[in-house]
Formats: structure tokens, sequence, C-alpha cells
């Protein structure tokens, strides 16, 4: 791979030439993108990929995370839905999010697919379809079941479960020779995380990548084609560069791949466009117990429970994880005045978090959010919760408080603006009895943002059809997690993988 940088004037001769002559050009470098910039290279094509965010070297992963912020993270890791309700966490640097995720690597549940079949006709995506491209990304990027013992963090989970009768599943992660340092969330600095960068881009001789590119709109030809993307430094409002458009693959993740097409007034006859925006809103809970949990080492998540995931995906549903703890990342979703902020960090080292993530599109009550973008080409996500997910949302912290408990808690806090720390289950039950589910009084945050340009059989219901073209405009494919027509109800990196490298094979891998 050649990687050169909009930022650096040396480096902007390369775009002097008007056409270099690539058969395909792709805005984003994570799982969707990364994996068609690699799959395209092999498939013999000359390939442009363009990523917003910075080229971070391994050895320059600092892992302060006031640095890794600002410096790998859409917004600083401080993107919020437009009522600054919900925190969303997505990565921008070379490798998108798959270089900032805490490497939970499921296939998507068949539940969820036969969802999509029964409800949006998707009859091509079953099981069977795609355990072929599971398994082969599966081996690209060497995802395996975790074989070190749970950190304590973990383990928390792992024994609450148990002394609740239910069982500790374990979840698999796609690294190679982990150092279990527990630094995930802040780029890998050993290399053992298999990014799309790490796993795929470094292997792609073909792939021409110029990061610190914001790819702001494409102009269009009379004949319903992508003619020309036209680039701006990141953060820069002059240094305009257009680049001649033969095939456009959009990858820039949910949220940014509606607001590139909305940005360039794409059609979207039937009002569509950046309608369904799911995010898996998570609620939180946190744990002080006697010993010390240090939540900050050891791998991130290792341990889940799909027990409170109903077989009906119309049904409230839940999936129980940890979090990783680091002191910015807590200071950051405490929603409490300074005396007790600053005695919940002062425990950190004694505290266990256990999350929620409630899927959202299957019920007629949680239709996901909406992208749109302003005058200024700003983005923005509208997204309300409706009182369905608020049940949900109070049912997840209950299960949540009785998981900490079993597994031992001295106390356990609902993280909530006006929550009280409780010593005792039934004390606890009651308190979030009668807590507000409300918009900015339960904190709420996202790190799995999805759909946006959701896959149809026909124009009047999605964005895209079934094999990711557009369906209006002849050289443009969306390949990223903002295809899926709803949640998917787990962490989704591993199922963008699977299918993009289903439709870009099957697109254009033949021959």
């Amino acid at each position: 791979m050649k990687i050169y940088s909009l930022l650096k004037d040396r480096e902007q001769s390369f775009f002097q030439k008007s056409d270099h002559g690539f058969d395909f050009v792709i805005v984003g470098s994570g799982a969707g993108g990364g994996l068609s910039a690699f799959l395209l290279s092999q498939y013999g094509h000359k390939v442009l990929l363009l990523e917003h965010g910075p080229f971070v070297k391994t050895a320059d992963l600092s892992q302060d995370e006031a640095k890794a912020y600002p410096l790998l993270y859409q917004e600083a890791a401080a993107r919020k839905t437009s009522d600054g309700a919900i925190t969303i966490l997505q990565g921008r640097s070379l490798g998108g999010s798959t270089t900032v995720n805490w490497t939970s690597s499921f296939r998507t549940p068949k539940t969820t697919l036969k969802f999509w079949q029964d409800e949006f006709g998707l009859k091509d995506l079953r099981e069977d379809s795609l355990a072929p491209y599971f398994e082969v990304c599966e081996k690209l990027l060497n995802i395996k079941p975790w074989d070190i013992s749970p950190n304590e963090n973990n383990e928390v989970l792992a024994r609450g479960l148990k002394r609740a009768g239910l069982k500790a599943e374990l979840i698999s992660r796609n690294v190679l020779d982990c150092q279990n340092l527990g630094l995930c969330g802040l780029g890998c600095p050993t290399g053992a995380k298999q990014s799309s960068l790490q796993a795929l881009l470094r292997k792609a001789p073909n792939v021409t990548i110029v990061t610190d590119a914001f790819a702001h709109s494409f102009s269009l030809s009379e004949k319903k084609k992508v003619k020309e993307l036209t680039l701006y430094p990141r953060g820069k409002k002059s240094g305009q560069w257009r680049i001649p458009i033969k095939e456009l693959i959009v990858s820039g993740g949910a949220i940014n791949s509606a607001a590139l097409l909305l940005r360039s007034k794409s059609p979207d006859p039937y009002k569509n466009l950046g309608k369904r925006t799911f995010l898996h809103p998570v609620v939180l809970t946190g744990a002080h117990f006697k010993e010390s949990i240090d939540p900050y080492y050891g791998a991130p998540q290792v341990i889940y429970s799909d027990a409170f995931m109903s077989e009906d995906p119309r049904e409230l549903g839940f999936k129980i994880e940890v979090p990783p703890i680091h002191p910015l990342l807590l200071a950051s979703v405490l929603p409490f005045g300074s005396d007790q902020h600053r005695e919940l960090m002062s425990l950190i080292s004694k505290t266990n978090a256990m999350i929620a993530l409630q899927r959202d599109g299957f019920h007629p009550e949680s239709q996901g959010g909406e992208v749109r973008v302003d005058g200024q080409g700003r983005v923005h996500l509208d997204y309300d919760t409706s009182e369905y997910m608020q049940r949900g949302f109070r049912k997840a912290l209950r299960v949540m408080g009785r998981l900490q408990f079993a597994a031992g808690a001295k106390e356990v806090l609902a993280i909530h603006r006006h929550a009280k720390k409780c010593q005792n289950l039934s004390d606890f039950e009651k308190e979030v009895e009668n807590l507000s589910m409300q918009a900015h009084d339960l904190t709420v945050v996202s790190a799995h943002v999805m759909g946006g340009c959701a896959m149809s059989l026909k124009p009047e219901d999605g964005v895209v059809k079934e094999d990711g073209s557009h369906h209006h405009l002849e050289n443009l494919s969306v390949f990223d997690g903002s295809l899926f027509p709803t949640s998917i109800g787990t962490n989704p990196m591993l199922s963008v993988y699977a299918l993009v490298h289903k439709l870009c094979e099957e697109k254009f891998g033949k021959g």
C-alpha cells in the first residue's frame, strides 16, 4: 500500500494529475472499506482508498486517553445525537472503528437474519449463504474464542451469571499474539489487534491510500452516474480537490455514509436516505467491591450473556457485556456533581461496570433515528427513545444490578443523573423503578451505529439494492453497516466484514 496525506503539502502533488486511472474509489477504511480495498486489489483492480482521519503508526499510539480520543475518534469521542442525549463512539483514523473497538466478534444472530428475510424480503441473507464468508473473514482476522482467563471485570459478570443460574458465554476476538494489556480502545500498542489496517490493508499492494481527506460530496452526470468526488483536507475549508470516478464505494460507516449522499443531493425520491439509523442504545450500572477489580487491565470484553435477548426480536431484548474502565472514559459518562463525581473516580480500581446493548429496529416503537445535514453540510442524528425502549432500559438496569449483587458487590449505582448508591438488591430495584428513563436523565451511549442506507428489494423501501448498489445511481455502492435494515442485536464488526465480502465478491469478483 502507498499512503499519502492531504494535509502534507509535499504530498499534494499526487493530486496534480487529473486522472490516475483508478478503477474504484472507496470512501472510508473501516471494516467495509478496508475489506473492499483488499478484495478489489486481489481481483486486479486499481483502488484509491480515502480516509477522513490520520494514519497513526503502531509506535505512535501513546495510550494517553487525552491524545487518543481526539486522534482516533469522530469528534474526539464526543459525537452526540442532535439533542445531546446519547454519546456515540466511532473511529476516525486509518482502519476506522476497527482500530479502536474492543475486538468482540460475533456472527449475525439467526433471529436477525430471519427477520430480514420475513420482513424485508432479503432472502439471500441466510445463515447458510453467509457462513462461507464468515469463515473466510474469521480466518483473515484470526478470530477465535479468547483462551486466557478473563480479567476480574469480566469475571464479575461470569460469577453473577452463574449465581443467577444463567450461562456465561465466551467472546471471540480478532487478535494475534495479544499481550492482554486492555488498551484496545486507545489503539493497540503492540499491533496484535487485527484491524482492517493491520490484517488487510498492509497486505494490499495495489491500493493507494489518502488520509486526512474529507469526502464532502460528489457530482452527477446526466446518465445517473457519479462523475466526480470533491475532497477537502481534514479540518480545512480550502484546498479543494476533485477526483474523477469510475466506480464509487461508500464505506464511511452509518451516519457518515448517509451524510455524504445527503450533501451530494443523491436521488432519494422516497425519502429513505438517513432514515432508520440504529444505535444499540446502551445503559450502564456501576458496582463497588471490597477487592480490587482493576477494570483497565486485561482483554476488555471476553464474557457476555444473551439470556435476555428473546428469540422473537420484536420483544424487548438486550445483550449484557462489560466495558473497560479508563479514567477519562469513566469521567465522561458519570452524570454527577463534583463531590459524587470525585468520590466515584477515586474508587475506580474497585469498580465493575456492566452495559446492556438494546436492539432497535424490530418493534413499531423502535424505528431508529434520522441522519440529516444542515445548510453548512454538518451532520446530525435525530434519535428519540420511545416508552417501549425506556421499558427496556429499566429492565436492563434491574438485571445488571441483580447480577452485580449476585457477584458480591457492596453497592450498585445506576448511571443516571438522579440515582443513588444502593447496598442491597431490594433497594436498588425500588430505586430503578422510580427513576425517569428520559433523555438527559439516564446516561445512554452507543458504539454500534447501523443503518441509514438500508438494503431493500424495491426503491420505495430503501436506499440500495440487495447487492449494495444504489437504486438510482449506476456506479455507486454502499458497503458498510449502514446497509442493515435494523440493528443486529450484537457487536456488528464481523457482520459488516462478512456481508461486504459477499457483496463485493458477487458484484466485482467475477469475470
